[in-house]
C-alpha cells in the first residue's frame, strides 16, 4: 500500500498532467470531497479506490508509488526549465532526461515536448525528431487523444522539415482527424490544420490545401493574433503555390496587420521573410517590396534571431541580389553560410542549392549549373516535393530559353 503523503501527490500530479479536474477524474464511483482529501493525504484509499483511479487515469496501480530519485530531479530540472528562457536550463534537462531510468511517462513526454521546441529554435532537426517520435509513441500508449494530435502535428512538421513528406502528409491526417473525433479546443484543430495546410501544399496537393486552408482561416478568425497570423500566412503559400499571386499577397498582407510585434516579435519578423519571398518570386518580382521587408525582418533579428532565422534572411537577402542582378553580391552571401553548419530547413536547403546552380551559370559554367538543377530537380521530386520540383524545372526551362532570370 502507498503511504498517504506520496499516494496523494502523485494522484495529483498525474490528474494534473492529463488536464483533468477533480470532478472529471472522481467519475461516478466517489465523491470530489472524498478524491480531495485522498489528495491532501487526509484520507487513505483502499485497495478498490487505487484500482479505479490507475484505471480513470490509465496508468498501472504502481504509477501511484513513490518514484525513484530521477524522477524528483526530472520534476525540478523541467520546472527550472519551463520557467525561464536560459537555454542552460533546458541543456540541463536533457542531461537529466537521458539519465532517468524510472519516470513518469508523462513527465517525460512533458521534458521531451520542451526540449523538442528548444531543438527546432536551434534548427537541430534530427535531435528534433527522435524527442517527437518518443513523444508521438507515448501519446499513443497513454492514448490521449490532446497529446496524440499535439504529437502528430508537431511531428509531421518536423517531417516535411526534413524531407520525408509521405510520412509527414499520414501523421498531419492522422492529427486532423484525431482532433476533429476527440472535440479537441481550437488551438489543437489549428495546429493540426497548420501542419496539414504545409505537408499538403510541399506534395502538391494544392486543392486539398487549398480547402483545408480556408477552413483554418475560419477556425481562428476570432481566435489569439498568433494563431490568426500564422493561418493566414498558410493561406498565402497555397495561393502562391496556386499562381494567385494578388491573393496570395493580401492574405500575407492580412497576417501582417494582424499580428503586434510586441506579441511575438520572433513571428512577426519571419512573416517579412515570408513576404520578400513572395516578393521575389511574382512576377514580375517587386523588389522594391522585398527589400523593405527583409529590412524590417534584419533589423528584429539583429536583436532577438536565432541561427536558423539568420541563415533564412541571409539565402532570401542573397536571392534578392540574384534577381536584381547583383551576382558578386549574391555569391558573397552565400559565401557567409558554413555549408557544414546549415541549420535550414529541407525545402530551404534546395533552393540555396538551386540558387548556387543559376550563379554558376552566369559565372560562366553554364554544363555544371545545369547539371546541378536537373539533379536537385529529380532530388525534389524523388522526395515528393512536387511543388519544389515544378519549380526548379521552371527555373531550368527559362535558363534553357534564355529567359531572365529571376
Amino acid at each position: 500500500m502507498t503511504t498517504e503523503s506520496s499516494f496523494g501527490l502523485r494522484l495529483k500530479t498525474l490528474r494534473q498532467q492529463q488536464g483533468l479536474s477533480q470532478a472529471e477524474l472522481a467519475g461516478g464511483e466517489i465523491s470530489t470531497g472524498y478524491l480531495s482529501r485522498l489528495e491532501s493525504g487526509a484520507r487513505q484509499p483502499t485497495e478498490r479506490v487505487i484500482v479505479y483511479l490507475a484505471k480513470r487515469l490509465g496508468v498501472d496501480r504502481s504509477a501511484f508509488y513513490a518514484r525513484p530519485s530521477t524522477t524528483n530531479s526530472l520534476a525540478r530540472a523541467l520546472s527550472l526549465a519551463a520557467s525561464t528562457d536560459n537555454d542552460a536550463a533546458v541543456e540541463d534537462l536533457i542531461e537529466v532526461l537521458a539519465a532517468a531510468a524510472d519516470e513518469d511517462p508523462l513527465l517525460r513526454w512533458q521534458a521531451l515536448w520542451l526540449i523538442a521546441q528548444y531543438r527546432n529554435g536551434r534548427g537541430e532537426h534530427a535531435e528534433q525528431l527522435a524527442c517527437l517520435e518518443e513523444l508521438s509513441q507515448i501519446a499513443d500508449e497513454f492514448e490521449l487523444p490532446a497529446l496524440q494530435c499535439r504529437s502528430r502535428s508537431r511531428l509531421a512538421r518536423c517531417l516535411r522539415a526534413t524531407g520525408d513528406v509521405a510520412r509527414a502528409l499520414e501523421l498531419a491526417v492522422s492529427a486532423h482527424q484525431v482532433a476533429r473525433e476527440a472535440a479537441l479546443p481550437v488551438s489543437d484543430k489549428a495546429n493540426a490544420l497548420l501542419a496539414l495546410v504545409s505537408v499538403e501544399a510541399e506534395a502538391g496537393r494544392l486543392p486539398d490545401a487549398r480547402a483545408h486552408a480556408e477552413e483554418l482561416v475560419a477556425l481562428v478568425a476570432d481566435g489569439p493574433q498568433t494563431l490568426r497570423a500564422e493561418a493566414l500566412w498558410s493561406a498565402a503559400t497555397v495561393s502562391s503555390r496556386q499562381g494567385d499571386d494578388d491573393a496570395a499577397r493580401a492574405f500575407l498582407q492580412q497576417a501582417m496587420t494582424a499580428l503586434d510585434s510586441r506579441v511575438d516579435p520572433v513571428l512577426w519578423a519571419r512573416l517579412r521573410l515570408a513576404a520578400a519571398s513572395l516578393y521575389l518570386q511574382g512576377s514580375p518580382p517587386s523588389l522594391g517590396r522585398a527589400r523593405a521587408c527583409l529590412k524590417e525582418a534584419d533589423a528584429a533579428f539583429a536583436l532577438i534571431g536565432t541561427q536558423v532565422q539568420q541563415q533564412e534572411l541571409l539565402v532570401l537577402q542573397a536571392h534578392l541580389a540574384f534577381t536584381e542582378g547583383h551576382h558578386d553580391t549574391a555569391r558573397a552571401a552565400l559565401s557567409r553560410l558554413d555549408p557544414d553548419n546549415l541549420v535550414l530547413t529541407y525545402r530551404d536547403r534546395i533552393r540555396l542549392q538551386t540558387l548556387d546552380a543559376r550563379l554558376l551559370i552566369v559565372e560562366g559554367h553554364r554544363e555544371q549549373g545545369l547539371t546541378r538543377l536537373k539533379q536537385l530537380a529529380e532530388e525534389a521530386r524523388g522526395a515528393a516535393y512536387l511543388d519544389l520540383a515544378a519549380e526548379i524545372w521552371r527555373v531550368l526551362a527559362e535558363v534553357l530559353e534564355g529567359a531572365p532570370a529571376r
